[in-house]
């Protein structure tokens, strides 16, 4: 893994369900590495782990521990992005962060390379990577955007518990044991932690993804829509959300509907410029049965799309259904991808 003109890359939050996936999406794409620092909180420093038939030993992420480092991946919450991302831009590191710390501040790039890598030239240091959700959306909506204008989107999400931690994949495990068994079981997880109550995840789906605010939308949803009209550069995009939690451990569906700009447009149409879009693999046979499902996108890059068709009353309208693994393409493959792109423009030093 190590190359000699490669460069200096720390994973901090390495421990974490996406930190693992970071590490490995790195060697699995060959990405050129010197030398790689593995980071966490103090809990975990001193932890050994293999990586790539090589021994490392997990050290507590500090201000200092970012000398030298050419690229830092950040997936350990928002307060030690918010402490420690600028340290790391101080000692000369480009930080890519896979929290919501910096994704709406205006002087950062909010990036999914298949929509808007060319903002990756306005960094200022940190480079933020949107909330999975909507990560997979934007790849599937952008070429759409790009040839026939895009006026509203409503979409609604079946998302994964591994959004919400290893820890509530763990709990669906046990939860479903449990009564599949007859047995007692008492929910701490989801739908957040911090929040008041805990509601079964097993055979259940909960219509809330993080904390409502005021306006009566959970902070995902609004994620979702503030997180795409930045992305798409597209303020007076109308957009809706409505974010679910279903007991599946990896992959993330959404069904949206969308209008576009111009009329006389097929669903073939929309089918066809999909086909050979960046990041996106269309499966959609209805007559063969074959559309996107979480269970057969687990441990893929790409965002899967199918179930294409008009809307049958408006004519500007139409729906898809939109599949991509949440710890990929959703955090760790955009997080490298994004890395990748830098390299590629020139932007590292």
């Amino acid at each position: 893994m190590k190359e000699q003109n490669g460069y200096h890359i720390a994973v901090v939050g390495a421990t974490g369900a996406v930190g693992k996936q970071m590490i490995q999406t790195l060697i699995n794409e060959n990405f050129p590495i010197r030398k790689l620092t593995l980071l966490s909180s103090a809990r975990s420093a001193g932890k050994k782990v293999d990586v790539d038939g090589q021994e490392y030993i997990i050290t507590e992420a500090k201000p200092e521990s970012f000398e030298g480092v050419d690229i830092a991946l950040f997936s350990a919450g928002g307060n030690v992005s918010k402490e420690l991302g600028p340290e790391a831009v101080k000692r000369g590191a480009i930080v890519v962060d896979n929290t919501s710390a910096f994704r709406m501040d205006p002087n950062t790039p909010l990036v999914v390379p298949e929509v808007n890598e060319a903002e990756l030239h306005q960094h200022n240091g940190i480079i933020a990577n949107p909330n999975c959700s909507t990560i997979q959306m934007v790849v599937a909506l952008e070429p759409i955007r790009q040839r026939f204008g895009l006026k509203k989107v409503i979409v609604s999400t079946y998302q994964a518990v591994s959004g919400a931690g290893a820890a509530a994949v763990e709990e669906l495990m046990e939860q479903t044991q449990s009564i599949l068994n007859g047995q007692a079981y008492d929910p701490k997880i989801l739908p957040v932690k911090s929040d008041k109550n805990h509601y079964q995840i097993a055979f259940n789906a909960i219509p809330q993804i993080d904390m409502f605010q005021d306006n009566g939308y959970t902070f995902e949803e609004m994620k979702m829509i503030n997180e795409t009209k930045k992305i798409m550069d597209s303020p007076e995009l109308q957009i809706s959300a409505t974010c679910v939690r279903l007991p599946v451990a990896v992959g993330h569906s959404e069904s949206v509907y969308f209008e576009i700009e111009s009329g006389d447009i097929s669903a073939n149409d929309i089918k066809a410029l999909l086909k050979d879009a960046p990041g996106i693999v269309l499966q959609d046979d209805p007559e063969n049965q074959l559309y996107p499902m979480p269970a057969n996108c687990v441990g893929k890059n790409e965002v899967f799309v199918g179930r294409i068709r008009k809307d049958l009353d408006e004519d500007l309208g139409f729906h898809m259904w939109v599949v991509s693994d949440n710890l990929l393409k959703g955090a760790a493959w955009n997080s490298v991808q994004i890395a990748e792109s830098l390299v590629k423009l020139g932007l590292v030093k």
